[in-house]
C-alpha cells in the first residue's frame, strides 16, 4: 500500500492537527492523523479516510485496514469500524513517511509585515505555497527557506515550514508565518478555533440576486473526480464548512463579491460558491473557464476571451486578515489591494455594462 503525504491537501485544521511521522515502540510510523469533531455522526472509517485522503481508494483503506494499519484511539480497527466524535483515526506504515528536502531558494515574496514572531505575506497568482506532488521546487516554502536561512529557530526539515493556513496556487493575498514554533502553535490555534478574521473578494458568474447570505454544507473530495471537492448536504461526508458573502457590485452577468470564512476549507469559496450556482469567473477546475452566463453573439464571445486572458486565474483575493499577535496578544489587522488583474477585469465589466446599458 502506498500512502504518500505529497498527495494530502490540508485545510486549516489539518495543518494544525496533522502531526509529524514518529515511530512506536511497535515499529509503526504514523502517516496520517484525523480528529472527529464533536459533532462527526457515525460513518465507517473507509468511508472517513477516503473522503479525507487524496489519490486513496476505498479498496486500498480496507486492504489497510485488514494489514492492521488503521487506527481508532491507538487500536487497530477493520474497515467496517464506525468513528464516532472526538475519535483519534491514524494511517501507521512500517516505514517512516518520505520527507521532502526544503530547497531555500531566491524568489522575490512580497512581505507587508514582519517581526521576529511572525510575517504576513502579500503572495502573488500562480505562487505553489507548499512542496508537494509535482511542485518539489519554486513554491512559497522554498522562498520562506531561503529568507530564514540565517534564523535558528526555523526548520528547513519541517515540510510545511512555518505555514499556519494556505491559500490556491492560483489565489493571490494575505498569508500569515509563523517564525518559531511557539508562534505557530499559538497562531496554528486561532485558525483552529476559527477566531481569525478573514475575508476575500472574488469575481463571480451570474447575477447573485441575495445581496448577502450564508453558505453551509459540508465540504469534501468529489468521489468522481478527485481533482474536484464538493458540497455534501446531508452532512454525511466531508467536514462542517461555512461562507459568510455579500454583493460589492452587480456587473451584468458577473458580480463582484466577498466572502468570509468561517471555517478553512480545501477550495471552500470556489466550491461554496458553484453550490449556489455562482461559479468562480475563469475557475478552470470548477468549470468557470467556460461561458456560464450572458449571450451567444460572437462579439461577447470575444469579450469573455479577453477578459479570460486579462485574468488567466480564478478571480480570487485573499483581501483582509485578522488575528492575535501569539506573544504581545494585540490583535493585528492587515488588508490588501486587489491585485492588477482582477482590477483590469472588474474595469472591463464595468465598461461592458455601461456600454450595454447607452444602447
Amino acid at each position: 500500500m502506498n500512502i504518500d503525504m505529497d498527495h494530502i491537501e490540508m485545510d486549516d485544521e489539518d495543518l494544525f492537527l496533522n502531526s509529524s511521522s514518529e515511530g512506536s515502540s511497535s515499529g509503526l510510523f504514523e502517516h496520517y492523523r484525523f480528529y472527529a469533531d464533536k459533532g462527526q455522526s457515525l460513518l465507517r472509517i473507509d468511508k472517513f479516510l477516503t473522503d479525507r485522503i487524496e489519490g486513496i481508494s476505498r479498496n486500498r483503506v480496507q486492504q489497510a485496514a485488514e494489514a492492521g494499519y488503521i487506527l481508532a484511539n491507538g487500536i487497530a480497527v477493520k474497515s467496517n469500524y464506525k468513528v464516532k466524535p472526538l475519535d483519534t483515526i491514524s494511517v501507521v506504515m512500517d516505514r517512516p513517511r518520505r520527507e521532502i528536502e526544503i530547497i531555500p531558494e531566491n524568489i522575490p515574496i512580497d512581505i507587508i509585515y514582519e517581526d521576529e514572531d511572525l510575517l504576513v505575506v502579500n503572495k502573488q497568482p500562480g505562487l505553489v505555497v507548499h512542496p508537494g506532488h509535482g511542485n518539489y521546487t519554486g513554491t512559497l516554502v522554498n522562498a520562506l527557506a531561503y529568507h530564514f536561512k540565517d534564523n535558528p529557530l526555523f526548520d528547513n526539515n519541517d515540510p510545511r515550514l512555518g505555514l499556519v493556513h494556505r491559500i490556491d496556487k492560483d489565489t493571490s493575498g494575505l498569508l500569515l508565518i509563523a517564525k518559531n514554533p511557539y508562534a505557530k502553535t499559538e497562531l496554528s490555534r486561532q485558525f483552529f478555533e476559527k477566531t481569525t478574521q478573514r475575508e476575500y473578494e472574488a469575481v463571480v458568474w451570474g447575477n447573485v440576486e441575495e445581496n448577502e447570505g450564508t453558505i453551509t454544507g459540508n465540504i469534501g473530495r468529489n468521489p468522481k473526480n478527485r481533482q474536484q471537492f464538493m458540497v455534501f448536504p446531508d452532512g454525511e461526508n466531508g467536514k462542517n464548512a461555512v461562507t459568510h458573502y455579500a454583493v460589492i457590485e452587480k456587473l451584468g452577468y458577473v458580480s463582484l463579491v466577498k466572502c468570509k470564512l468561517e471555517t478553512g476549507r480545501t477550495h471552500q469559496i470556489r466550491v461554496h460558491m458553484k453550490y449556489i450556482g455562482h461559479t468562480l469567473f475563469n475557475d478552470e477546475r470548477y468549470g468557470g473557464n467556460d461561458i456560464l452566463k450572458g449571450t451567444v453573439f460572437s462579439k461577447y464571445r470575444q469579450f469573455i476571451k479577453n477578459c479570460f486572458e486579462v485574468c488567466p486565474r480564478q478571480a480570487l483575493h485573499a483581501k483582509t486578515l485578522g488575528f492575535i499577535h501569539p506573544k504581545t496578544k494585540e490583535e493585528m489587522f492587515f488588508t490588501s489591494e486587489l491585485p492588477k488583474d482582477m482590477k483590469t477585469l472588474i474595469e472591463k465589466w464595468r465598461l461592458y455594462l455601461k456600454n450595454r446599458i447607452q444602447n
